[in-house]
């Protein structure tokens, strides 16, 4: 029996110490700076407090974390720029990478410029050509319908419905030829830039002219 009331002794005494410590262990402090600029140590912290910072105390009254303040808005907006400015960075470095994969000169880039203008003013020419060939088949079927209105016969709908396919034919030809001449300045345009970023990244300045004209390679 005497053992007994030992042991159970025993671990009441154990639990005892443990309810005691646990709620000291926990019973952190906290030192922080009012609104009037007064140190406070505290056992509490005010939600508007913890915005400028603080320590949290042991038991001994030694600092055993600090949290700093939060970002003021300015702080914020600088942290989010200088985010932007390390992705544009990335994404520039990727960019010079696949261009060196394509040219490792500012006159490689020149020449194949000067290229890809030849092939889309060939084709260009290609169909102003088709144009030509279109507008004197246009030209010869309005004579045939002039000559028909002028001796008072009707003209047959199979002349009037040529004469309106051969104008769609121009009209759809020149839409294309617009649309290359556009894709012509924007490719030059696009490749001016690949060749100015070339000189800065290898160092090595153009020889060639960047207008096609004299280019014999």
């Amino acid at each position: 029996m005497a053992n007994r009331l030992t042991a159970f002794s025993a671990r009441a005494c154990t639990c005892a110490l443990m309810l005691g410590i646990a709620p000291h262990a926990a019973a952190n402090m906290y030192r922080y700076t009012d609104a009037n600029g007064q140190v406070v140590i505290s056992s509490t912290i005010p939600q508007e407090a913890t915005k400028r910072g603080y320590d949290i105390l042991g038991n001994n009254g030694r600092v055993i974390e600090t949290i700093p303040p939060a970002p003021t808005e300015e702080e914020i907006a600088a942290r989010e720029a200088e985010k932007q400015r390390q992705q544009e960075l990335a994404e520039q470095r990727e960019k010079d990478r696949q261009l060196l994969k394509r040219f490792s000169h500012p006159d490689q880039a020149v020449k194949a410029m000067h290229r890809k203008i030849r092939e889309l003013e060939g084709l260009i020419q290609l169909k102003r050509g088709n144009i030509s060939v279109i507008s004197s088949q246009l030209d010869s079927e309005q004579s045939r319908a002039a000559d028909m209105e002028r001796t008072g016969r009707d003209i047959p709908e199979s002349i009037l419905e040529k004469i309106r396919r051969l104008e769609s034919q121009i009209r759809d030809i020149e839409r294309e030829i617009a649309s290359q001449t556009q894709e012509i300045e924007a490719l030059q345009k696009a490749f001016e830039a690949d060749i100015e970023r070339l000189e800065e990244v290898t160092d090595e300045a153009r020889t060639l002219p960047l207008e096609p004209a004299g280019e014999t390679n």
